[in-house]
């Protein structure tokens, strides 16, 4: 069931702190095996934040849910309140609304590492604490007040108020649980915003914990950095929320006056991307997905284009070795490609895979555009050079690449020559996709021709494989099979002489199947005769039926 409603930022966070609040960690570790197990069902939503559902134990539970009011939350099991299948609802609910689950599963561990910088009862009076705590609500209604006046601020502003936000967490350590709290302070500032300043507020909020995240790796620039398990699980969850955040499109064309944020969220942006360490790309991903999906389609000339490409010339002598040159380079390409300056673009691509590793995710999103686009002339030009990018260890996955062939081709039949030369430019990691496309294309003469001259064995395929050459160019297999069992013959083994077996046979079904009886009699005579002094092959002949 889909929920009949997304819940938001702000009531995400809420959700998680509510869980934080009423579970504790072994009831949320016992609900998130409930969960994993598939025991949550007929989850539905009578109306908006409220929930239904069954959950699977030693008997099936009724679960009622109040998102609003914790204390109104209900199961009859006889646990008397906040219980493990309570937890398994609210995470069934969170992966429906695509939300991280981990995240309300790390929740009471959050809240745990909230408490280091809260003081100790032992450490103050019941005064002191009091004191404590008008005092932090006297901060947080400041930075409310400030926040009320986000739209007037500039970006750089805006992360000062984040810095203020987040300043009681410390930075003890980078892991998930850091990360939600961070989070979740940032979020209770948050005004009323309009829709355009409300996704940028969340993309900021995020880019920020990103930043905090991957910020101390960043001291050595060029070298590579390897985070710790937990920093690294927190940076990908904290990238997978803000790449979500760009399926909705950035509504500019209504909102024309907030284009100045969208330059200053670009110029950020470029400043964490250029001095990114090679072997992370948190932030080069991000930029990409931006550009895509938020400022392409507001765009009604290429002016943004061409001021990017210079800010990003000029970052080089900026920032001299400290400038993350594979991300320089990808960037760069994206440029030229949205100017159509595809040999620039081709030509950064190539310089940054033969210094760096260029990956798949980087570089077919130039050829879904094209696909979405229906570009099928640039589309071949793109599939023909990129192609060798794709075809390595690096990148087995050319599944989505041999798509968008297919679908040039119905478009554009004269790009057949261009396809098979792209295949052999990428063999030999290209083999068996390159035999596939000879057989679905019925090459059946290059197919065999490719067999011959890689010494293949018709024994490594299964006989469906041939037949549709069988079928159509029967005469070809003559050839494939004589070789294969003259090999065999030279091992001068039992178990070679039953596979050379095994192929005559093959080849006795075909000759009677062209009609050629006479001539198959005259052949396996001359081949007995021809080895009457290997005892085991004859005795494997007779076997076989093949003479008597």
């Amino acid at each position: 069931m889909k929920p009949t409603y997304t819940m938001d930022d702000m009531q995400w966070h809420m959700l998680i702190q509510n869980v934080a609040q009423h579970f504790n960690d072994l009831t949320i570790k016992r609900g998130f095996q409930y969960f994993k197990q598939g025991y949550v069902h007929q989850l539905t939503m009578p109306e908006d934040r409220h929930i239904e559902a069954v959950v699977e134990g030693n008997e099936y539970y009724s679960v009622k849910l109040n998102l609003d009011s914790f204390s109104d939350n209900r199961c009859n099991c006889p646990v008397p309140s906040n219980c493990k299948h309570i937890i398994a609802t609210l995470l069934e609910y969170a992966n429906l609304q695509e939300r991280s689950v981990h995240a309300l599963v790390n929740a009471s561990s959050a809240a745990m590492f909230k408490q280091v910088v809260k003081p100790s009862p032992h450490a103050a009076s019941n005064r002191s604490a009091i004191q404590t705590a008008e005092i932090k609500a006297e901060a947080s209604a400041k930075l409310k007040v400030q926040a009320s006046q986000l739209t007037t601020l500039t970006i750089s502003e805006w992360y000062d108020l984040f810095e203020q936000c987040i300043a009681p967490l410390g930075m003890k350590v980078p892991n998930a649980p850091y990360a939600q709290s961070a989070l979740a302070s940032i979020f209770t500032i948050k005004p009323h915003l309009s829709p355009v300043m409300e996704q940028l507020f969340g993309f900021h909020a995020h880019l920020f914990v990103l930043t905090k995240l991957v910020k101390p790796l960043q001291q050595g620039h060029q070298t590579n950095f390897y985070m710790g398990f937990q920093t690294q699980v927190a940076a990908d969850d904290v990238q997978e929320l803000m790449i979500r955040s760009f399926v909705n499109e950035l509504p500019l064309k209504a909102e024309p006056e907030r284009w100045q944020h969208v330059t200053e969220t670009l110029t950020h942006l470029r400043t964490q991307m250029l001095r990114e360490p090679q072997n992370l790309n948190y932030f080069l991903d991000v930029y990409i997905q931006i550009w895509i999906k938020w400022i392409q389609p507001n765009l009604n000339d290429n002016e943004i284009y061409v001021t990017e490409l210079q800010h990003l010339q000029s970052a080089k002598d900026e920032l001299g070795a400290s400038l993350s040159r594979l991300s320089w380079m990808l960037s760069q390409s994206w440029m030229h490609f949205y100017l159509s300056e595809d040999q620039q673009a081709w030509d950064m691509l190539h310089t940054a895979d033969a210094a760096f590793i260029v990956h798949a995710n980087h570089v077919l999103p130039f050829l879904t555009i094209l696909y979405r686009t229906e570009q099928w002339s640039r589309m071949k030009n793109w599939l023909y050079e990129v192609g060798p990018l794709l075809s390595s260890h690096r990148n087995n996955n050319l599944h989505d690449y041999w798509i968008y062939w297919e679908e040039t081709l119905q478009h554009l039949p004269d790009a057949e020559p261009s396809m098979w030369a792209t295949l052999v430019r990428m063999l030999p990691y290209t083999e068996k996709i390159y035999e596939e496309k000879l057989l679905t294309h019925n090459k059946w003469q290059e197919w065999m021709d490719y067999q011959l001259s890689m010494g293949r064995e018709p024994l490594d395929y299964r006989v469906g494989v041939f037949q549709p050459i069988e079928k159509n160019a029967p005469e070809l297999m003559f050839p494939f099979y004589h070789q294969a069992v003259e090999r065999y013959i030279v091992q001068k083994n039992r178990d070679s002489y039953k596979q050379a077996v095994k192929l005559l046979k093959r080849l006795s079904k075909l000759y009677k199947k062209m009609k050629q009886e006479t001539r198959w009699e005259l052949f396996i005579t001359a081949f007995s005769n021809r080895y009457s002094r290997l005892r085991a092959l004859q005795e494997e002949l007779r076997k076989g039926k093949l003479i008597p």
